[in-house]
Parts: C-alpha cells; sequence; structure tokens
C-alpha cells in the first residue's frame, strides 16, 4: 500500500454535484493498493499515520499527531499512485490491485483508521470521477509504502 498524505487547513472532495465530503485541518490520505496488499500492511499504515506528529505544538516543533491535535482525515483511492511509465508516454497500470481486490482492503483501512483515530473519517467513493480540493498547510507531504517498512 501507497499513500501520499498531507497536511491541510482544509480539504474536501466532490463526486457529484449532491455528494460532497470535508475536513477542517487534518489529513488528506490519497491511497493506492497493490495486489499483494493485505491486513499487515493496513494495520503498519494506520499505526503510523495515526502517530506521525506532523502538527504543531505550542513551540511551533512538529511534535503533535493528527490524534493530539483533533485533526480529521479524508481518505481518497487512488490507484493512479502504482502507475508505470518506464516506457513510452501512456502510463501501465499493471500494478495497481483490481477492484475486487482493493474494494474491501481499501474498506478494511478505512475502518481501521476510524478505528485507531476514534471518530468517523471522510472518503471518496471507490472508483468515481473525484474533484480533490485542499489547501495544504506548511506545505507537508509525504510518500509512506508499507513495502518499505523493514
Amino acid at each position: 500500500m501507497r499513500v501520499v498524505l498531507q497536511r491541510v487547513t482544509e480539504a474536501r472532495v466532490t463526486v457529484q454535484p449532491d455528494l460532497c465530503r470535508s475536513i477542517g485541518p487534518g489529513l488528506v490520505l490519497l491511497l493506492g493498493i497493490e495486489p499483494e496488499d493485505g491486513p499487515a500492511d493496513i494495520e503498519w499504515l494506520t499505526e503510523k499515520i495515526v502517530r506521525l506528529r506532523l502538527f504543531d505544538d505550542e513551540s511551533g516543533a512538529m511534535n503533535r499527531s493528527v490524534s493530539d491535535a483533533q485533526g480529521e482525515i479524508l481518505l481518497i483511492s487512488q490507484f493512479t499512485l502504482f502507475a508505470s511509465t518506464r516506457k513510452g508516454t501512456r502510463p501501465s497500470w499493471h500494478r495497481a490491485a483490481k477492484p475486487e481486490v482493493a474494494i474491501p482492503l481499501y474498506e478494511a483501512f478505512q475502518a481501521r483508521l476510524t478505528a485507531a483515530l476514534g471518530r468517523p473519517i471522510a472518503t471518496g467513493v471507490f472508483g468515481a470521477h473525484m474533484a480533490v480540493q485542499l489547501v495544504n498547510d506548511g506545505p507537508v507531504t509525504l510518500i509512506i509504502d508499507s513495502k518499505e517498512r523493514e
């Protein structure tokens, strides 16, 4: 699993004109899933994300986690994180998990994040065309890959 994480002051995702979800200060997570990902990847990423100290404390140092800061999370599925651009000019998506594998893992990750954070998180709609708007705070942007944990 691969996550592009951005600390934000606000963010929103619009799926249809009448379906929009938004958050205040917190994290936007763009999640890519590979076919070989599983529960261990979900557990490791969840713990890493909710404990990362990315929010300022009283002295202005990044010493608080999203949990400590009472921040929100917006989770967006993004299969394009596993694009291969080695050959030609058209990306290949062969490293991204197919929906029958990715959807249950995406839902399990959402449930695990909700439990770890102790409150619901906002999400997009898996596989839908979405418009994501955000204000990156810092800017702070990280790429975290569960395969690089060892």
